[in-house]
């Protein structure tokens, strides 16, 4: 089982994103996980949401969640620098700047779509 973890430093979610974060939370396919926190768990590999980061594909934004990970979203004001010095990787979900509950919905969407590209669900169909 992946065990995924998603950490949103920015506080609460608009009603809106929550739902649609909780509906793809419970759409996960069967061995994917994705437990949502509020803070950087010690452990874990962590991945750092930037905008300075790495751009990937879906095929290989999947291949990250096959060991699971810990995502970290930055609040309104982007990421800590601890936690961006701290990261294990840098990514981008975009060269757009997007608000902080759309990044989260982003996010939890492309997680969904790696679990089932990689569980063969025909969801993805790049």
């Amino acid at each position: 089982m992946a065990r995924l973890r998603v950490v949103a430093l920015g506080g609460r979610l608009p009603a809106w994103a929550e739902a649609a974060c909780a509906e793809y939370q419970k759409r996960m396919p069967k061995g994917y996980q994705v437990e949502r926190l509020d803070s950087v768990p010690r452990k874990g590999r962590i991945v750092a949401l930037d905008e300075r980061g790495e751009d990937l594909t879906t095929a290989r934004f999947a291949e990250l969640l096959k060991s699971g990970a810990v995502f970290v979203i930055g609040g309104p004001d982007g990421l800590p620098n601890e936690v961006r010095a701290g990261a294990d990787r840098l990514l981008k979900l975009s060269s757009l700047t997007l608000p902080h509950a759309l990044a989260q919905v982003v996010l939890m969407e492309q997680l969904y779509r790696a679990a089932t590209l990689l569980t063969g669900h025909p969801y993805h169909r790049a």
